[in-house]
């Protein structure tokens, strides 16, 4: 095979490294608010309300992280 010289992967869009990172976004979203709402229910003793709005949250903000992410790499493939 001929080596056709270095590949330019910026105009790919999305890479690898870039989808582990929304999939962290999402995990690492739902985790934290789930955690806050956890400790919010032992300080107010309402458990499991703090808990379920925190997973509520969670779920909502990793979706537009996850929209953001995605709709400014397709915008721009070069900058992610």
């Amino acid at each position: 095979m001929a080596d056709d010289g270095p590949r330019d992967d910026s105009a790919a869009g999305l890479a690898g490294r870039d989808l582990i990172g929304l999939g962290g976004l999402l995990a690492g979203s739902v985790v934290l608010f789930t955690a806050l709402g956890y400790l919010a229910d032992q300080a107010l003793d309402s458990s499991p309300v703090c808990t379920i709005i925190g997973i509520a949250l969670g779920i909502l903000g990793g979706i537009v992280g996850f929209w953001m992410r995605v709709r400014s790499a397709l915008r721009d493939p070069g900058s992610s």
